[in-house]
């Protein structure tokens, strides 16, 4: 009778206590953005570990931050400005290393950049470029180089923007000659002027939109990423990508751990899954984004390694990587992003 006692008192135990942990354990929440994972590694994941994960997506480095001020994930993969808000805001766990030894193959020089200078909350996962795509056939040679494409009247109702503030107003302040964390309210409110300006000439500000106006021939040029870019050339072999002579954003996203994270140790493995060869490799099939890992790199045709869609030398043109603003820069960018679009 007492061992029935005693066995019933560790069931009820485990079932308060450590057993409620580790089915808690053995669920990870994950955040990104769509289309932006192979989803068989997360199967693959799922059976080696016995982790079920739940994948959900954003679309905006600003909707994420919203989300995860109220909802827990354990693992979010946010672009490199919003990173630096994060840290700075206390938002981010800092990581375990010795839990990511695959860390070892991420490539030196897309370590330390500003937005995480000490290497301490985030793994990069992708990193791009944004230029112009055109369609070939309809655009002249003579017209391409810059980013003043997108205000050619020419191409009247067949070009579009970007809708997404810090992209738009990024690429319009480098066309003028400014810094794309430029805190200056003149110069941002010259590039506000200068999209507001395109309107007429743009059929539309979209983001997914491009995505499918581009090949079906809808429009004829536009900004994006060029991991993006691959995909759309993918579909219709008359489209080109260029990065502005002005320069352009070079962007890190990459994986992070938040702070109110419930799975810290599932967190560590999965990061580590995605930068084993193997997984980095199918990733890089699948989302067509520059990798980081350098035996991605080094198992690639030297075709591909030289090709400057699947990997931009960014030796060759001027590019800066976005930093966090300020909090007023940021309601700035707001209200002229409102203003623009009304």
């Amino acid at each position: 009778m007492k061992r029935n006692v005693c066995l019933f008192c560790m069931v009820l135990c485990c079932l308060l206590s450590g057993c409620e942990t580790n089915n808690r354990a053995a669920v990870l929440n994950v955040y990104n953005w769509g289309e932006y994972i192979d989803t068989d590694l997360i199967k693959q994941f799922e059976q080696q570990t016995g982790i079920d994960v739940v994948y959900n997506t954003f679309d905006s480095n600003e909707n994420l931050y919203s989300r995860i001020q109220t909802t827990s994930y354990d693992v979010i993969i946010p672009s490199d400005y919003a990173i630096s808000r994060f840290i700075k805001e206390g938002m981010l766990r800092p990581l375990n290393y010795e839990n990511i030894p695959n860390m070892a193959y991420i490539d030196a020089q897309y370590t330390h950049l500003a937005f995480d200078s000490e290497q301490k909350y985030s793994v990069p996962y992708t990193w791009g470029v944004v230029g112009i795509v055109y369609n070939s056939k309809y655009v002249d040679e003579a017209d391409i180089g810059s980013w003043d494409l997108l205000w050619n009247p020419k191409y009247k109702n067949r070009t579009a923007m970007f809708n997404n503030s810090r992209d738009a107003l990024g690429l319009a302040l480098m066309y003028l000659g400014y810094s794309q964390n430029t805190t200056d309210r003149d110069a941002l409110r010259q590039a506000a002027d200068l999209i507001k300006a395109g309107k007429p000439i743009y059929q539309g500000i979209w983001m997914d939109q491009i995505l499918e106006k581009l090949p079906s021939e809808e429009i004829v040029a536009a900004p994006y990423y060029n991991g993006d870019a691959v995909t759309m050339i993918d579909e219709n072999d008359d489209l080109r990508f260029y990065v502005p002579q002005e320069g352009t954003n070079l962007f890190v996203d990459a994986m992070c751990i938040p702070k109110n994270a419930k799975n810290v140790e599932g967190a560590e493995k999965f990061i580590n899954f995605l930068c084993s060869t193997e997984a980095a490799m199918a990733n890089w099939e699948y989302v067509g984004y520059s990798s980081p890992h350098t035996g991605v790199y080094e198992q690639l045709d030297a075709e591909i390694q030289q090709d400057p869609l699947y990997f931009p030398d960014v030796s060759t043109f001027k590019t800066e990587v976005f930093q966090s603003l300020p909090e007023e820069t940021n309601q700035y960018y707001n209200d002229l992003w409102v203003d623009i679009l009304t």
